[in-house]
């Protein structure tokens, strides 16, 4: 017994005309009748009572008729559920990210994937970039935005660059610095400096000590704390000044965030595994490329 068995049945059961099942079906009547002895040969048992004239379902072919509608409802959601999976329209996205760098855009980023693929469930990782590349190499994220890290070609992965992002210095509104549109590496000398820790993203800290040693300073670092925030909280108690990626949104009015010069700029990328690329991830990183085309990233008005 096979589908077509069941497809035929059915077809003579709801037409009760082995005739009008034919027309149906746009097959050969003798077909159909030897479908449906077929089936009764399988089940061993009578389903449709035959005359000349009368074609009616026995007891055990009404059964077999809800069976049968029931196990064709259910192949066709099967059948669509495998169609909306191969292009994309249903699975599973499991993304890891870096807090800060992703704040003015993921939001809206994902908010706009959900609107396009409301199947698709989606977990998120916010964790440090090298804990997100190691994620992604083992296969326990489908895909990250992130900064490099040292060693990162030795995974194998592919990456696309998002934006290389400029470093500028967080200062407070009455800080002398303040005032200034853009504020040179050499400024950084005399200041006590807040500089996130480096076991939490090895290449920003790399980075920013890079840039004071190619301008001859010497930074004092008052702290290194492992998470943003509590970088901006020093900054707005007044006890240094920080240098941060330009994607990272000062979130008190009494902080103002300033260009350094010469430009210096960490990159930010999207990474992914090509053998495991899902039809999920593949949305999402053409999501991902045309927001980045248009300037929907970094358009904070964007909706």
């Amino acid at each position: 017994m096979d589908l077509r068995h069941l497809r035929y049945f059915q077809a003579v059961a709801e037409e009760l005309s082995y005739a009008a099942a034919a027309r149906r079906l746009r097959i050969a009547q003798p077909a159909i009748s030897r479908a449906v002895k077929d089936l009764e040969f399988f089940l061993g048992t009578t389903v449709l009572e035959r005359s000349r004239h009368h074609v009616r379902l026995t007891p055990a072919g009404a059964v077999l008729l809800r069976e049968t509608a029931v196990l064709m409802a259910q192949l066709e959601e099967s059948v669509q559920r495998v169609q909306r999976t191969g292009s994309g329209e249903e699975g599973e996205l499991r993304l890891g990210y870096i807090g800060p760098p992703t704040q003015a855009f993921l939001g809206r980023l994902l908010g706009a994937y959900r609107k396009r693929f409301p199947a698709v469930t989606l977990h998120l990782e916010e964790r440090t970039p090298e804990r997100v590349w190691e994620m992604v190499a083992k296969g326990r994220l489908s895909a990250a935005i992130t900064r490099p890290v040292v060693g990162h070609e030795a995974l194998g992965l592919e990456t696309a660059l998002l934006r290389a992002e400029p470093l500028g210095v967080v200062v407070r509104c009455d800080h002398p610095l303040a005032e200034r549109q853009a504020i040179a590496w050499t400024s950084l000398q005399s200041e006590p400096l807040i500089l996130l820790a480096r076991r939490e993203g090895m290449g920003l800290h790399d980075a920013i000590l890079a840039g004071c040693r190619r301008a001859g300073v010497i930074p004092r670092l008052a702290h290194t704390p492992s998470l943003i925030g509590t970088v901006l909280t020093y900054v707005e108690a007044g006890i240094g000044i920080a240098v941060v990626s330009e994607g990272v949104i000062p979130t008190s009015p009494d902080l103002r965030l300033i260009p350094l010069t010469p430009r210096v700029t960490v990159p930010l990328v999207l990474v992914w595994r090509l053998d495991e690329n899902p039809p999920p991830v593949q949305r999402f990183r053409e999501l991902v490329m045309e927001w980045k085309k248009s300037g929907l990233l970094w358009n904070t008005t964007a909706p």
